[in-house]
C-alpha cells in the first residue's frame, strides 16, 4: 500500500474561518497533490473538534477546532486519523465525544483513543489486496491519556506497548507506530527516546514516527526499521506564543508498505495555510536534516540534546525551586507534579541532574 503519514493538524484563530468555510485551496495550496494516489492518508489531530467552552484544567493551551474541520480533512483525502496526543481531551468528555462524532460522520477512521485504558489499546488494521497493515498510536503521559476508569488517548506503556507491537507483527505484514512524544522544540531526541524507539524496532515495528515536538528532528534506519525522531507539524500555523522558526518547517512522510521505501517531503507554513518547500528553502531543510542524521550515527546528537537541556535549565530549576518550598502555591506544586508525570520533561530533569552513579569514576578505555 501507498501511505502518506502526516504530523499535527490544528486550526487556530489565524485560519479558523477558512476551515469553517471549507476553503481547502487556501489552506493546503500545492500540497493537495501529495494526497493523490495513496491508499492511506493519515494525520494526527492535535485538538478537539468541538464547540464546547468547558476546557479542562491544564498547563498550556486548550485547543479546539471548528465542527467543519473533519469535512475539510475528508475533502483533501484524509481517511485515517490518530488521536493519541496531549490535546484531544482538552474539552473533556464533551469535546472528545464531539470529535469522534465529527470524524465518524465524515467517514474518517480513527485510532489511539478509547473508553478506558484497555479499550484505548485497540489497533487500527488496514487491509487491501491481501496485505495487512497495523497502526499503533500512543502518547506520553500528559493530560489526555486514558485511565482504567476514564476515556482518553492510548498511552505508551513500557511493558504493554512493546508487547502490543510484538503481537501486531505476528498478525500483520507491516507495523507502523505513531509515538506522540519527545521534548517540544528540540531537534534532538533524548537518550531514553532513542532506546525506546529502537526497542520498538526490535519488537517488530517497521516504521516509527515521533510527533509532538513541533520541529523536524533526526532519522535513522535501525535493524530495518525507519525511525523519525521528530516529524514536525503538518497543518498548524504558529500560535502567538510561539517564537521558534523551527515550528514552520515540517516533513510529510510517504511510505510504500511493500517495497519498504520511505520519502520525506518538506513543507512550510504559509499562512493561512501550508505549501511545499521549494528551491533554496527546501535544500536548506533537507541539508540540515541530513547533517543531524549524521550526528545520530557519530554520537554528536547527544551534545545537541545536552545543550538544549542547558538552554532550558533556568525554567526547569525555577519549577523545582518553587515546588514544596515555604510559601509555595498549589500551582507551583502542580506544575512540578505535571513535569514528573510527563516523560519528555523527566528526560530533561535527568539530563540536568545526573546521579552520583553517572558521575562516578570510570576505568580508562585502555584498561577496560
Amino acid at each position: 500500500m501507498k501511505a502518506l503519514l502526516l504530523g499535527d493538524l490544528c486550526p487556530n484563530d489565524a485560519n479558523k474561518q477558512y476551515f469553517i468555510d471549507g476553503d481547502v485551496n487556501a489552506l493546503f495550496k500545492d500540497t493537495l497533490d501529495i494526497f493523490k494516489g495513496n491508499d492511506i492518508n493519515m494525520l494526527n489531530l492535535e485538538c478537539a473538534i468541538t464547540e464546547s467552552t468547558n476546557a479542562i484544567k491544564k498547563f498550556g493551551p486548550n485547543l479546539a477546532a471548528p465542527l467543519n474541520t473533519a469535512n475539510v480533512m475528508k475533502a483533501v483525502g484524509i481517511n485515517y486519523c490518530g488521536l493519541s496526543n496531549n490535546h484531544i481531551f482538552d474539552f473533556g468528555i464533551e469535546g472528545a465525544e464531539s470529535t469522534l462524532k465529527a470524524l465518524t460522520e465524515a467517514g474518517i477512521a480513527y485510532t489511539g483513543f478509547g473508553d478506558n485504558y484497555d479499550d484505548s489499546r485497540k489497533n487500527l488494521v488496514i487491509e487491501k489486496d491481501g496485505e495487512k497493515i497495523c497502526v499503533i498510536a500512543v502518547c506520553e503521559h500528559e493530560y489526555s491519556y486514558a485511565l482504567e476508569d476514564r476515556m482518553g488517548s492510548r498511552p505508551y506503556d513500557e511493558y504493554d506497548t512493546q508487547e502490543d507491537i510484538r503481537k501486531a507483527k505476528a498478525e500483520n505484514d507491516r507495523v507502523i507506530v505513531l509515538y506522540h512524544g519527545g521534548k517540544e522544540h528540540c531537534q534532538y531526541p533524548s537518550p531514553r527516546l532513542v532506546r525506546l524507539c529502537r526497542a520498538m524496532a526490535r519488537n517488530g515495528a517497521d516504521l516509527v514516527l515521533c510527533q509532538h515536538t513541533h520541529c523536524i528532528g533526526i532519522y535513522e534506519q535501525y535493524e530495518g526499521c525507519h525511525i523519525l525522531y521528530g516529524q514536525g507539524n503538518f497543518h498548524f500555523n504558529p500560535p502567538p506564543f510561539v517564537e521558534s522558526p523551527l515550528w514552520n518547517q515540517l516533513l510529510a512522510v510517504k511510505y510504500d508498505t511493500k517495497s519498504h521505501e520511505i520519502e520525506f517531503i518538506p513543507i512550510v507554513n504559509d499562512a493561512p495555510g501550508i505549501t511545499l518547500a521549494k528551491g533554496e528553502e527546501k535544500e536548506n531543510i533537507l541539508s540540515a536534516f541530513a547533517k543531524r542524521n549524521e550526528e545520530l550515527q557519530n554520537g554528536e546528537w547527544k551534545k545537541g540534546w545536552h545543550q538544549f537541556c542547558l538552554d532550558n535549565a533556568e525554567s526547569y530549576l525555577g519549577y523545582l525551586g518553587r515546588a514544596c518550598a515555604p510559601g509555595a502555591t498549589q500551582r507551583d506544586n502542580d506544575v512540578f507534579g505535571h513535569y514528573l508525570d510527563c516523560e519528555a520533561h523527566t528526560d530533561v530533569w535527568r539530563e540536568l541532574f545526573p546521579t552520583y552513579n553517572l558521575t562516578n569514576e570510570r576505568r580508562s578505555a585502555s584498561l577496560a
